[in-house]
């Protein structure tokens, strides 16, 4: 825990639900070291913006993820109606590239979507003053809930039945995401325009040139494919680009309702489609093989949990769409995953970090490599 003297030890509330004892809600844990914050800091700001909170607030990390740096703020009370339970998101120390970790940007795309999407959070307020605790920063309402890791939280079971809900229910909310109106919305200022399928494919073979090591595959025949087969856009509309079980908080009483999404930190308007394939590239099932199946990061292998092409077919269907390319978005969804675990193992290969967790992360390039060539032959 952060050795600021404004910060109280963390607690760990519990809530049950029918067919759940004890399920544990996420409360974030302790600081990691050198990443403490000034809570007294960010006190005295909430109270300036107009949000009277009172007391020391209890202050805890989450750890999932590897971008921005996520903090909640535990009142033990507050005037005026104002919110007690906060989240504090920040980028991480030593950012240069505000591209990158761009605070006003996830700020903004929350704020206008947060009417069209209840499950979006409740913005609170917006720092664009780095001397308060050392980086801009947004604030916003803690929604309370399960968020499903790797595993489900401790103490929830689901039947099959209850699994097959679940997994409705998070892609039911893809479908009505990529249906939110964004010219209503003022969401449509953030497109570039069509082009934005060709604009992907381009820009994640750029990435990959730039990390790149000599002991990985050239992707030369998938990033040739993917170009020669590039379609053009299906249609825009606002994605998410990282939708994953473990960015859903579910309803305690009831674990196969979503109640929230989070991290969106890489969404914008793109083509639906490329963003089902983005999310297709993380989800494993039972028969994969056991490189593809260590990728794991959700409950995605549960009995009851649909395989991907359930997936993709309930998606079709929910939107009335057929699709006789389907073999473009996967293969480019693990392209674009390969290059993201490349570029975590350039920061190793080059002692920029030394998790030793990374060390062996060039093999998992070169079987997607490989997984990639087999979509290809098998789909022509």
């Amino acid at each position: 825990m952060s050795a600021n003297p404004q910060v109280q030890q963390p607690q760990q509330p519990r809530a049950s639900h029918p067919g759940t004892q004890h399920a544990a809600v996420d409360v974030g844990g302790s600081i990691r070291q050198g990443e403490d914050i000034d809570a007294s800091r960010v006190t005295d700001w909430l109270n300036d913006l107009g949000i009277k909170v009172r007391g020391t607030p209890e202050v805890t990390q989450y750890a999932g993820g590897a971008s921005n740096w996520t903090y909640r703020f535990k009142y033990p009370k507050a005037e005026e109606g104002a919110p007690t339970d906060l989240i504090l998101r920040r980028p991480p120390a030593g950012t240069k590239a505000k591209s990158a970790h761009d605070m006003g940007r996830e700020y903004t795309v929350q704020s206008l979507l947060k009417p069209a999407l209840p499950e979006v959070p409740t913005m609170v307020g917006l720092c664009r003053d780095p001397s308060v605790i050392g980086s801009e920063f947004y604030v916003m309402e803690r929604i309370e809930g399960l968020i499903p890791r790797r595993k489900m939280p401790k103490g929830v079971e689901l039947t099959e039945k209850q699994a097959r809900a679940l997994c409705e229910a998070m892609w039911s909310k893809l479908v009505d995401l990529h249906n939110v109106d964004i010219e209503s919305t003022g969401l449509s200022t953030l497109s570039k325009g069509p082009g934005y399928t060709e604009r992907q494919v381009e820009g994640w073979s750029t990435r990959f040139d730039k990390a790149k090591t000599w002991n990985v595959t050239s992707f030369g025949k998938v990033r040739r494919w993917l170009e020669a087969n590039c379609p053009a856009d299906s249609r825009l509309c606002m994605i998410h680009n990282d939708w994953r079980m473990d960015n859903l908080v579910l309803n305690p009483q009831n674990p196969t309702e979503v109640i929230g999404i989070l991290d969106w930190e890489l969404s914008t308007i793109g083509d639906p489609l490329m963003d089902l394939g983005g999310a297709m590239a993380y989800w494993t099932q039972t028969d994969d093989t056991k490189l593809m199946r260590m990728t794991q990061r959700q409950p995605c292998t549960l009995p009851g949990m649909m395989s991907r092409k359930e997936i993709v077919d309930f998606y079709m269907k929910r939107n009335g769409l057929e699709i006789d390319n389907w073999v473009f978005y996967e293969v480019f969804g693990l392209f674009r995953l390969a290059v993201i675990a490349q570029q975590i193992y350039y920061r190793y290969f080059h002692k920029q970090t030394r998790n030793p967790m990374f060390k062996n992360l060039w093999i998992l390039v070169d079987y997607f490599d490989w997984r990639c060539k087999g979509l290809i032959r098998r789909n022509g």
